[in-house]
């Protein structure tokens, strides 16, 4: 009998459905033993969110700084797992406050060491950065990353800024003013989610997880926009100085979260734009780039 660990965290439940639907298939094996573990935290974030705990929630989100967690069931801490399903989400283009805390401890370290992982990650569209993240913290962790799978909201990028806001802020996922599509993963990825888990339990049953990345980019697991890429790292560049400079000056905390606010509105509605259109000028100059990093991203 193998053992296999699904670990997630969900606020709005999404994620969770999504790793049920990928381990379904674990789950109808005789031969596996499927354990599911929800990192909880010790003091929870707000479901549906406000929006001053939102925007608190930026430095510590993309300075990957921990916060205090539910234990680890000693069940799980003593048991050596044959596979890990790690279910992460990005929060500020950096892997969530839970999952940060999570991958920080001791008791996921344990967990870890020497063990065959796959990430798979439910985001709004931007994941790349983040997963480069997830990598250094599997690294120090001593796991073995085998695989990823990274589902996404497929609408507009400034469409889904308005139906993500929209669902993070009221907590139903709906169709906002009844003509904007539903936020997040759509119901038909998700629910078509297990045939990730298939491929994942073929080769893991043969043991050759070690040939698993492309069978899964083979069927659609990590799609990648190379305008996006772009946009994710030099965001990235400009939150490392927002997140800092808010970070190392708590006295003055609440009033340049607000000032973030506004940077925030107009690097996505007037800024992103601009950027966009330069993007579609330079593409042909930079396909040698666009296909060297869409192999590496869509690899482990």
């Amino acid at each position: 009998m193998k053992n296999v660990l699904v670990i997630y965290y969900t606020q709005s439940g999404q994620l969770g459905t999504i790793a049920r639907n990928i381990a379904k298939p674990f789950l109808n094996s005789e031969e596996i033993n499927v354990t599911f573990h929800e990192i909880q935290l010790q003091k929870s974030f707000p479901f549906p969110w406000n929006k001053d705990a939102f925007f608190d929630a930026f430095p510590e989100s993309f300075l990957q700084i921990p916060t205090e967690l539910k234990p680890v069931p000693e069940e799980i801490l003593n048991t050596k797992y044959d596979l890990v399903l790690f279910h992460y989400q990005v929060w500020y283009l950096s892997p969530s406050i839970p999952i940060n805390s999570f991958l920080k401890s001791a008791e996921a370290k344990k967990i870890l060491n020497n063990t065959p992982v796959i990430t798979i990650s439910g985001s709004r569209n931007m994941w790349i950065m983040a997963q480069e993240k997830i990598k250094v913290l599997l690294k120090e962790a001593n796991a073995q990353l085998v695989g990823n799978v990274a589902l996404v909201d497929r609408v507009g990028n400034l469409i889904s800024v308005i139906t993500i806001v929209e669902w993070m802020f009221s907590g139903v996922k709906k169709k906002y003013l009844g003509i904007f599509p539903l936020p997040g993963v759509s119901e038909k990825d998700i629910q078509e989610s297990d045939k990730f888990g298939e491929t994942i339990l073929s080769e893991f049953k043969q043991n050759q997880l070690q040939n698993l990345q492309p069978k899964l980019v083979a069927i659609d697991a990590v799609k990648i926009s190379p305008y996006l890429v772009t946009v994710d790292k030099t965001a990235n560049k400009i939150f490392n100085k927002w997140s800092n400079l808010i970070y190392k000056n708590q006295k003055n905390r609440k009033t340049l979260l607000k000032v973030f606010n506004v940077y925030l509105f107009l690097a996505i509605w007037l800024i992103s734009p601009i950027v966009y259109i330069l993007h579609l000028i330079t593409y042909p100059f930079k396909l040698n780039t666009i296909k060297r990093e869409t192999q590496y991203y869509q690899g482990v």
